[in-house]
């Protein structure tokens, strides 16, 4: 029931939640990182005595949908994180990261990281060439090396970036390259699976020397059920949008219906088959 919070002169202090706000009804937590507030006290004992309204959100379903877990407000950009090898690239996780980012208002970034590993060039390319033409950035970085770092820090010394990705592609490692005296914690890959353990288990928030707040969140092996409801997934994809008008059906699921626009588009190869297949895993798990 203690936060930490940071005033706007860099100054860090605790304060505890006034209990008429712990009554009022908020999706998620109360309070999460990112949350801006307002505190009062005397010098000894400080309170949070409001909480200003989220203008994005990075969320997830918990239980099974019935509620929504919010991971950090007030993000203005989601780095999301993967390795151009070991753990090996997931196309479906980035597609289901970008709609998270997407329904959150929160402006993704894709970065490869580990471009020092043989074979990274080909799979970067390969992501830029899906990804870039849908209007998202795709950095290319080593934190072992250094390369991209000079960019990647223009992207998070600005406002809140939070990390995301699976466990084992080197969000923490990037921090540390970037800022060492940080000294995130970080791990091996799974010498059976070739998969990240988890090494970040709490979502926490770094201030960082530049100026920038950094969201380090937990990784991720698996993004399912993000709290997207059916009627809202197709325009979390930038290059359905366009389409959405031209179908015949209002509501049209882009599954079965005649006169479809983005299965058209998908027909004349104009959209990519493996969104359009991501598209369908999550239209079949998404919230009603």
């Amino acid at each position: 029931g203690v936060y930490t919070v940071v005033l706007e002169s860099g100054e860090l202090l605790k304060a505890s939640l006034r209990g008429r706000l712990k009554l009022e009804q908020r999706p998620g937590d109360q309070v999460v990182i990112g949350d801006r507030v307002r505190v009062a006290g005397d010098g000894g004992a400080y309170t949070i005595e409001e909480i200003f309204p989220r203008e994005t959100a990075i969320t997830r379903s918990r239980f099974g949908g019935r509620s929504v877990k919010v991971l950090v407000a007030n993000a203005d950009r989601m780095l999301l994180v993967v390795a151009a090898a070991r753990p090996k690239t997931r196309r479906d996780l980035i597609d289901r990261l970008l709609v998270v980012a997407e329904s959150g208002g929160v402006a993704p970034i894709i970065v490869v990281n580990k471009m020092d590993l043989q074979g990274a060039l080909a799979v970067a390319e390969e992501l830029g060439g899906v990804y870039e033409p849908l209007g998202y950035e795709v950095l290319r970085v080593s934190a072992l090396t250094g390369e991209g770092l000079d960019r990647f820090g223009e992207k998070i010394c600005q406002g809140i970036a939070a990390l995301a990705g699976p466990s084992g592609v080197g969000k923490s490692s990037l921090v540390n390259a970037f800022e060492p005296e940080h000294r995130l914690r970080t791990g091996e890959l799974s010498r059976k699976r070739g998969t990240g353990r988890h090494t970040t288990v709490n979502a926490s928030l770094i201030q960082l020397r530049c100026g920038g707040l950094v969201a380090d969140t937990p990784g991720f092996s698996d993004v399912g059920l993000w709290g997207v409801r059916r009627s809202e997934l197709d325009s979390c994809f930038p290059e359905f949008r366009p389409l959405l008008e031209g179908c015949r059906f209002r509501g049209c699921s882009h599954l079965h219906e005649p006169n479809c626009a983005v299965r058209a588009a998908l027909d004349k190869g104009t959209i990519d088959s493996d969104r359009y297949e991501s598209y369908r895993a999550m239209l079949e798990g998404s919230d009603p």
